[in-house]
């Protein structure tokens, strides 16, 4: 029997949910948000406003969804869990229902999927990073996210997305049954062009400074102080070397600190007032001194630009970056040397040349619509 053609398939009544509301889940989660709803789907939006970058909120208001919901959700599991348990349940009630519910991040996605009884909406979770991807976690801390990971998937949870092969490998040894994981990769828009010498004028940057970017939320995961410290040893050795910073976060206020006790806070510059897309067309080279990721975007975008990277040994590395043809991969460590050495060498013009040359060639391939597509297929074969 033939396939219905797409236009006869019924629209589908989503409602998305996440709780960081900002950095490469922010993305995901717009983009989603914006293809499914550009594809007929009924598309709800809930977010916390406690973690929320106002570029998030700005644009999520401004796709006209039917809904948008502000919901607080805390990151750290505590007595406020419930409060948001109750108003997610009665959003739920109010607005379904809902063939699909969707929580992005581990805060929304357990409570999307404790549900009430009678509530048939199928439950999607995508971790963007399982908590016990992070190398800094305790044994203790490792084994009860694991466990709590573990026993959502298994017994409340209709589908996993991973969004990377490290992610996906990295659930399977938490003993999540592979009939519960997909891996559809995070895709993006080709980034804007056009823009470079504006951008490096308005940060106070010349075009023949060599510019390494940092795009990332200012947080522990995102080791930004990592980054400063190898920046340090690379500004003593050579002149030209400039950093821009991308971001906000809990990390801010040290970041800044940090920055201005630098012998070299004049060749540093931080701001959130640049997307992650913007800034790759100013940026000579990525760097992301991550302690863990699942399949970051700013990764994706840098790939999709064009753009060199050096990137610490973590999920979704592999998939963008073939180290030392396109940039190089450190090992994940706090010593700023090893990181240090590789920014140092990949400012060597011939090798800066070539790794930009191969970053072009493998620009393509990273569109946001396979992921849309992919994503809506799976939401189709669970509300069947």
């Amino acid at each position: 029997m033939n396939a219905l053609p797409e236009r006869s398939l019924r629209p589908l009544r989503l409602l998305q949910v996440l709780e960081p509301s900002g950095g490469g889940s922010g993305r995901h989660f717009i983009d989603l948000c914006r293809g499914l709803g550009a594809r007929g789907h009924h598309v709800e939006a809930i977010y916390s406003p406690l973690r929320a970058e106002p570029r998030f909120i700005e644009e999520l208001q401004s796709l006209g969804l039917p809904g948008v919901h502000s919901l607080a959700m805390r990151r750290a599991p505590g007595p406020s869990d419930l409060a948001a348990w109750r108003g997610l349940a009665r959003i739920i009630r109010s607005h379904g229902p809902f063939d699909v519910v969707h929580g992005h991040s581990s805060k929304a996605g357990a409570l999307c999927r404790l549900r009430l009884p009678g509530d048939r909406a199928a439950r999607v979770y995508t971790p963007h990073a399982f908590r016990t991807m992070d190398p800094g976690l305790g044994s203790a801390g490792r084994f009860v996210y694991g466990a709590v990971e573990t026993i959502l998937a298994r017994f409340f949870t209709g589908r996993v997305i991973c969004v990377s092969a490290d992610e996906y490998e990295h659930a399977r040894r938490l003993a999540i049954p592979s009939r519960k994981l997909d891996l559809i990769v995070n895709g993006v828009a080709t980034p804007p062009r056009g823009a470079r010498t504006a951008i490096r004028s308005d940060i106070g940057m010349g075009e023949r400074d060599l510019l390494f970017g940092f795009v990332g939320r200012l947080c522990p995961q995102k080791a930004p102080k990592r980054l400063l410290d190898a920046f340090g040893l690379v500004a003593d050795r050579l002149p030209a070397a400039r950093l821009l910073m991308i971001g906000s976060g809990e990390m801010e206020a040290e970041v800044r600190e940090r920055i201005a006790r630098s012998r070299h806070a004049g060749r540093i510059h931080l701001t959130s007032a640049l997307s992650g897309p913007q800034a790759m067309e100013a940026i000579d080279v990525l760097v992301m001194p991550s302690r863990y990721e699942a399949m970051s975007y700013v990764m994706l975008e840098a790939a999709a630009a064009g753009k060199p990277m050096i990137l610490t040994r973590v999920g979704g590395a592999s998939t963008v970056l073939a180290d030392g043809v396109n940039g190089l991969i450190v090992e994940n460590d706090d010593d700023p040397r090893p990181l240090a050495e590789a920014m140092i060498a990949v400012a060597d013009p011939a090798r800066l040349q070539r790794y930009t040359g191969a970053a072009r060639a493998r620009s393509g391939g990273y569109g946001v619509g396979r992921m849309i597509g992919q994503t809506e297929a799976l939401y189709r074969a669970l509300a069947s």
